[in-house]
């Protein structure tokens, strides 16, 4: 067994293994958990220094290698990468001491897309993977994200027993005598950059197109342009280097300002801006106009359509999807089946229907002919394919395609998470969201929910009427504020 040195309440105790001190430590509460459960839509996500932090993600580390290894029908390492923030190098080094304490060997890819991690282990003999991210967050946020051997995200039941270790409701279910190692493998990124291409490298090429590439200062600063270069386009980069201190600040798919100035100065054919860790896209046509998730999925899936590539015509998205987008789609024979918010949402009513396209209206697009999980870069070389196979723009396919309603959406920060969680319980906001369905009748809908991912409480409302749109979004904004803010 392997010897070593933790801290305890009296003092330091030798002569018990790693994942005994990492068990002990957990037991004697030196991390502090909130009453709530630690997973949201997106794995584990908050501020660094509060919740997330070293001790936390030691622990994590641990009880995950715990559960991969429980669940996983051959030994094999866990996958590890991240994203550029300065809190992620702190992260990475805390999760391998406490998955190489649960006796896994982990493979560090260093900077890279959370696809690349979910990919490289759905085709390697990993038995999970582990992405450090908070994709569109801001710098001083970050996140856990973690996959299973299949490269999928952690199914519920799963995280559910990481998280019963953490609380320490489970003891460790394997006598781990021994440690994993840590070994650097930064090159199996170039074996997603060829999987990326490889589909399209024998159908079409982008010679003569210019696409500008907003990087976030995130994950896919170095990958994404040599992708999109290799594929033969004239490529233009903004925010294209690894910097913590600036990723996601008013760039990438949240703040699409400088691309869409961008596009238009240099008359290029299409504009991407992708988030933090680059699993979503979002684009610019070539008059500076935004197409989000709805137009992708609608042009994408009409071209898979007209080549017999999409079961029963099916599109899975989100609540959050427009009524126009809805409404066109089922014009031209398709039919469109809703979730929650959140990607895992949508793959796994993918799953359950058979469907093979699927996605976010913000950009997290899922096709199983080509990926297993929302990827940015993958979606945004087929859209570029997409408008050369085409032979026309950008523009004049959206024109072509749908109109949408008038939808506005507001974020309230709220930041008592308990206050944030119990908002059905709020009688002033309930009461207002009821007089707003009264009044728009099938004319609109609204939709309030709380954010997976950051401490706000997201407010939705949608009606052909832009005039109902307006009132009633700041209605219930004020109710949201006033009574929870």
């Amino acid at each position: 067994m392997v010897s070593s040195i933790t801290r305890t309440q009296g003092g330091i105790q030798k002569g018990l293994t790693a994942a005994e001190n990492i068990e002990s430590n957990s037991e004697r509460n030196l991390i502090v958990l909130p009453k709530n459960p630690l997973f949201g839509t997106d794995g584990i996500r908050g501020k660094v220094g509060d919740l997330l932090n070293a001790p936390l993600a030691l622990q994590v580390g641990f009880w995950a290698g715990i559960v991969l290894r429980s669940h996983a029908a051959n030994p094999g390492p866990v996958i590890l990468g991240q994203d550029s923030r300065n809190s992620s190098d702190m992260l990475a080094m805390a999760l391998s001491a406490g998955l190489t304490a649960a006796g896994v060997e982990v493979w560090h890819l260093g900077l890279c897309p959370t696809p690349c991690v979910a990919y490289l282990t759905s085709v390697s003999d990993a038995i999970g993977g582990v992405m450090i991210s908070a994709s569109h967050n801001p710098p001083e946020d970050n996140g856990i994200k973690v996959f299973g051997g299949n490269g999928a995200k952690l199914p519920l039941a799963l995280q559910a027993e990481i998280e019963a270790g953490l609380r320490g409701n489970m003891s460790a279910v394997a006598n781990v005598s021994h440690c994993g190692r840590h070994y650097s493998r930064k090159e199996l990124i170039g074996d997603y950059s060829e999987a990326l291409k490889q589909p399209l490298q024998s159908v079409v090429n982008l010679q003569g197109m210019k696409i500008v590439l907003d990087l976030a200062w995130g994950a896919a600063v170095g990958l994404a342009p040599a992708v999109f270069t290799e594929m033969g386009a004239e490529v233009i980069c903004l925010h294209n280097q690894a910097d913590g201190d600036r990723i996601n600040v008013n760039c990438g798919s949240t703040h699409l300002e400088f691309l869409q100035a961008a596009v238009q100065e240099h008359n290029a054919d299409v504009g991407f801006a992708f988030d933090g860790d680059a699993d979503r896209v979002l684009a610019v046509d070539s008059k500076g106009r935004q197409v989000n998730g709805d137009y992708i999925l609608y042009l994408w899936g009409r071209h898979l359509q007209q080549k017999q590539q999409l079961p029963e015509n099916l599109i899975v998205s989100t609540v959050m999807a427009n009524l126009g987008f809805e409404k066109a789609w089922q014009q031209i024979g398709g039919q469109l089946i809703r979730t929650a918010v959140g990607d895992q949402y949508v793959q796994a009513e993918m799953l359950r229907h058979g469907g093979m396209l699927g996605g976010e209206q913000s950009g997290h697009i899922l096709c199983r002919h080509y990926g297993i999980t929302g990827d940015g870069l993958l979606t945004a070389l087929h859209i570029a394919a997409l408008i050369k196979e085409a032979g026309i723009s950008l523009h004049d396919m959206v024109d072509q395609s749908f109109q949408t309603y008038p939808q506005i959406l507001r974020n309230v920060r709220v930041l008592d998470r308990d206050r944030r969680l119990a908002w059905k319980d709020c009688e002033p906001l309930q009461k207002a969201i009821a007089q707003a369905e009264a009044a728009m009748g099938d004319a609109g809908r609204i939709l309030v929910r709380v954010s997976g991912t950051e401490p706000v409480i997201r407010v939705m409302v949608e009606a052909a009427n832009a005039e109902l749109t307006n009132h009633w979004t700041n209605e219930l904004v004020s109710q949201v504020q006033q009574h929870l803010g």
